[in-house]
């Protein structure tokens, strides 16, 4: 089983230590009661993965790790152990010769997202939704203290653990199987990152009030998630699915989402990023072999998904709490 225990230990003295008062029966509770049917297949993979530690290490462009003095059979048992974690939806890594093309080419998000947030170095980072933790890895590149994810998808969490073993059991990041409701109101991160993750809650302005409550005063957020074209009072509320996603409840215009985080009370919001999500961002790979966002779109009109609402579209908004 995957012990939290360093984690506990970690935060015990700092600003998260009032975290201990519910997170440890938290995680008792998921280990009894929660475990997916394959969680024991892939909790055997990473446990199979060797602890190795890089020769050749890069955070800060990407995601990279080699070694020498690794044989080929070596190699091509990592890539069949990483092969066992699949699907994998957000990277790409580069891991001892085995190059995870994942579904998303998480990088490009990155590389819109770093130019325009304060600087990570020294900050303590919560990333929500983090999914197999590709961001928190770069976020320690670009120089976090330390970076904290939270997700309740445990292949994600597997995923995670299996590219920390190859990272060297780097004890700077960790991934916490919780979604963000189960947190307390720990005002302690400097930084918090929600991308992907709005457009999936029932009550979006409960979800920024969740996040502006992990802030230290002063601290940053950094919200990513569908938008769509239209004036600061234009909201899409999809019908059964969209994009062939059930759980898509709103998805506002620049304008209302900056209105939505001002009335939350964030100040210096700021719509930093605006892009189409193209099939080359998004897309179906050796490492995720189901469908992706090309059958997701209008075959005759790549404007619209297949229900006929416009395409995704992505915006990155920055705010900060006072």
């Amino acid at each position: 089983m995957i012990d939290f225990g360093d984690f506990y230990q970690l935060i015990a003295k700092g600003p998260l230590a009032p975290w201990l008062e519910t997170l440890p029966a938290q995680i008792a509770a998921w280990q009894r009661e929660n475990l997916h049917g394959h969680f024991k297949d892939w909790h055997k993979a990473v446990e199979h993965l060797p602890l190795l530690q890089p020769e050749r290490l890069d955070l800060l462009n990407s995601v990279t790790a080699d070694s020498s003095t690794l044989s080929d059979r070596q190699r091509a048992g990592i890539t069949t152990l990483l092969r066992n974690l699949m699907p994998w939806r957000k990277g790409p890594y580069s891991l001892y010769g085995t190059d995870i093309d994942t579904e998303w080419r998480s990088d490009w998000k990155w590389q819109r997202v770093l130019p325009h947030i304060s600087p990570l170095a020294g900050r303590t980072v919560l990333d929500v939704g983090c999914g197999s933790g590709y961001h928190m890895w770069r976020m320690l590149g670009a120089g976090a203290q330390m970076v904290v994810g939270i997700d309740p998808m445990q292949l994600f969490l597997c995923q995670f653990e299996a590219v920390r073993k190859l990272l060297g059991n780097d004890q700077r990041a960790h991934l916490l199987p919780l979604g963000i409701e189960q947190l307390p109101e720990l005002k302690a991160f400097d930084t918090v990152f929600s991308m992907g993750v709005l457009y999936h809650r029932r009550s979006p302005l409960d979800h920024l009030y969740q996040l502006k409550n992990q802030l230290v005063s002063g601290g940053e957020l950094v919200l990513e998630t569908l938008v769509i074209d239209g004036d600061d009072q234009a909201v899409l509320v999809p019908g059964d699915r969209y994009a062939q996603m059930r759980n898509v409840y709103f998805i506002p215009s620049t304008g209302a989402l900056k209105n939505w985080l001002e009335k939350c009370g964030f100040v210096d919001v700021r719509i930093a990023d605006y892009s189409i999500t193209s099939t080359d961002e998004q897309r179906r790979t050796e490492w995720m072999t189901s469908e992706s966002l090309a059958e997701f779109l209008d075959p005759e009109d790549s404007s619209k998904t297949v229900e006929g609402y416009p395409a995704p579209l992505r915006a990155v908004l920055v705010a900060t709490k006072p």
